[in-house]
């Protein structure tokens, strides 16, 4: 199972080779072009069915990075200090397995023993920058034996099946990744198709704006795992997203507003082949979309996500059945994309 391979990879932004090896090696058979550009963006092209010589360009994003940590130095007694690479909220790291550098070295996220703890330190939020990676090592001499300040970390957190529900970390955004794989396979459709497998999303949405410059699309879409938030809370409030209730059609973020043409585009192809879908609730989060629309003379763009709780953590969960629902969604689209790329 390709999501299962992909979540389970270390790719933090920046490091995303494996990754990009393992999307690469699904996809290079059913695809007519494969590129890995200066940045490190994966770009695959889906010729157009019958028209090899289409000038009409449609873009699909997925970010192929994970929110991760790096190594900034090594204490004297084989302790490792370091700091988040992208957004972790630091309440989600105190205790958790990680694994460090190319060796996968295992170690643990800790901090003193809570016996030792002041009274108004046990109310505090730990910081950061007062936490370390223990990885067993007896001085700074035998940890480098291991491991090297630059290295990224990733979280020990194993991909499995949950009945109808998938569990497994980086599913932001491994689950768009999946999604795009399998536009890729499918088709052909009746415009040009770009796939892009973007890097550094989490850091800033660089690779995004690289390809999109160099592909110079006439429309764009982004396949997301983006923000579900449907736990139990004391008032009614609307959810980010719902599990288990279809893709989710970004209207506007804090990256970007959706072109209004592709929203009613994605709402109309839902309802044509009878699939599920909601709205993300407006103006959370970013995409790559950011970046895309902004791409020379602009780009009409739009986000397509899988709802997917607890993303920038050790794990994340999500719907098998939203996923499933995503790829459909997306295939119908492409099938029908010429009515909106003129």
């Amino acid at each position: 199972m390709l999501l299962e391979q992909l979540s389970n990879a270390a790719g933090v932004s920046g490091n995303e080779a494996p990754v990009r090896d393992a999307i690469l090696a699904y996809v290079r058979d059913y695809v007519d072009v494969t590129q890995v550009d200066s940045l490190g963006n994966l770009i695959c092209l889906k010729r157009a069915a019958g028209a090899p010589e289409c000038q009409r360009k449609v873009m699909i994003a997925a970010h192929m990075d994970e929110v991760g940590i790096m190594v900034v130095h090594i204490e004297g007694n084989g302790f490792l200090r370091f700091r988040p690479v992208g957004g972790i909220d630091p309440r989600v790291l105190l205790s958790k397995a990680v694994l460090i550098g190319e060796k996968m070295v295992p170690g643990v996220i800790g901090q003193k023993a809570i016996h030792l703890l002041k009274e108004h330190e046990r109310k505090q939020v730990v910081s950061v920058d007062q936490m370390f990676i223990d990885i067993g090592a007896k001085d700074k001499a035998d940890a480098e034996q291991a491991v090297k300040v630059g290295d990224y970390g990733v979280f020990a957190t194993r991909f499995a099946s949950l009945g109808p529900t998938m569990k497994g970390k980086a599913l932001d955004d491994r689950a768009g990744c999946a999604v795009l794989a399998e536009l890729l396979r499918g088709g052909p459709y009746p415009c040009d198709v770009y796939g892009v497998f973007t890097v550094q999303e989490e850091v800033g949405l660089r690779g995004a704006q690289v390809a999109a410059y160099a592909v110079k699309p006439d429309v764009a879409f982004v396949v997301e795992g983006t923000v579900c938030d449907d736990s139990p809370k004391k008032t009614d409030v609307s959810p980010t997203t719902r599990l288990g209730a279809g893709s989710a059609i970004s209207i506007a973020d804090r990256s970007a507003i959706a072109d209004r043409r592709l929203v009613q585009f994605l709402v109309d192809t839902a309802n044509r082949v009878g699939l599920p879908y909601q709205f993300k609730q407006p103006l959370i989060g970013g995409t790559d979309a950011g970046r895309i629309h902004l791409s020379r003379e602009g780009v009409p763009t739009v986000a397509l996500a899988v709802p997917c709780r607890y993303i920038h953590s050790p794990v994340s969960l999500m719907s098998q059945a939203d996923f499933d629902n995503t790829v459909a969604l997306m295939k119908a689209a492409l099938s029908r994309v010429d009515e909106v790329v003129k």
